[in-house]
Parts: structure tokens; C-alpha cells; sequence
């Protein structure tokens, strides 16, 4: 019998497939795509989905020992710097793999704990956790989009 942290663990990887299975599909120029007059490139929002899942594994999971520049946060727009394909696949394998650390040492009790941030106020880490899972694949679908029908801005 799985834990509750198993559990969950195995649908969010398999929810966040939506998104890193495109990653392999990519080349260079795709991050540079986007559609229509939206603000934001394939680049952008490859590498705003691994800051929000790092600050996730933060301020929400709890990994203390996690510094975290959250530079689409921050900035707020494509600022066009997000255009190597290698760094851009290797910040969101290693975002993954830190959120998925600190989901695994999660207990089955963690899961029911309410926890509170400024962008979305009370929450339990199983709510938190269908938001992270969310927002990645509400990006992975603008992903898809903007790679198949983007164009490169001239």
C-alpha cells in the first residue's frame, strides 16, 4: 500500500509530463517564439515555471536550505534573456528534482498542514500542491501553443 505522499508524488510527476516532455522537442530558436502579441516567449515560460516550482519547494514544502531568484517573478516580463536551450533545460530538470526532494520527505500529516503565502493566503500543502501542479500546466498548454503557431519577433 502507497503513502498519501506516494500518491501524490506520482500524479504530480505524471501531471508535469505535460510540460518536461516538450522540453525534449525543442531547439534553440523555439525560445525565442511567441504568439501573437502575447509578452511572453517559449523561453520565459520554460523558465518561469521551474522559478515558481523552486519557490514552491521553498516557502511552501519547506526547503529551508533553498536560495531562490525568481527573475520572471521578479521582473513581472519577458525581459528576452532566457535563450539558451541547454540552461534553460538544465534550470528545469534541477527545479523538478528539488521539488520532488522535498515532496518526498513530506508525511502522510504533512498533507493536511495550512500553510500561508502573500500570493494566495491559507492553503494545505495538498491544496498547495493542486496549485503548483496547476500553474505548471496551465504554462505547459501556453507552451504547446507558442511553439507550434509562435513566431520569432523581428
Amino acid at each position: 500500500m502507497q503513502t498519501n505522499t506516494e500518491l501524490v508524488l506520482a500524479l504530480w510527476e505524471e501531471a508535469r509530463t505535460r510540460f518536461s516532455n516538450q522540453l525534449d522537442e525543442l531547439n534553440p530558436e523555439d525560445l525565442r517564439k511567441k504568439l501573437g502579441t502575447s509578452p511572453n516567449s517559449v523561453g520565459f515560460l520554460i523558465r518561469h515555471i521551474a522559478d515558481v516550482e523552486l519557490l514552491f519547494a521553498k516557502n511552501v514544502f519547506g526547503d529551508s536550505s533553498l536560495s531562490v531568484t525568481a527573475k520572471t517573478v521578479i521582473a513581472k516580463k519577458d525581459t528576452g534573456e532566457w535563450t539558451d536551450l541547454d540552461t534553460i533545460k538544465s534550470y528545469a530538470l534541477s527545479a523538478f528534482e528539488t521539488l520532488r526532494s522535498i515532496l518526498r520527505q513530506q508525511t502522510d500529516a504533512d498533507w493536511e498542514t495550512s500553510i500561508r503565502t502573500q500570493e494566495f493566503g491559507a492553503k494545505t500543502k495538498a491544496e498547495a500542491l493542486g496549485r503548483i501542479t496547476s500553474h505548471t500546466a496551465y504554462h505547459a498548454g501556453q507552451l504547446a501553443i507558442a511553439v507550434k503557431y509562435g513566431r520569432i519577433p523581428e
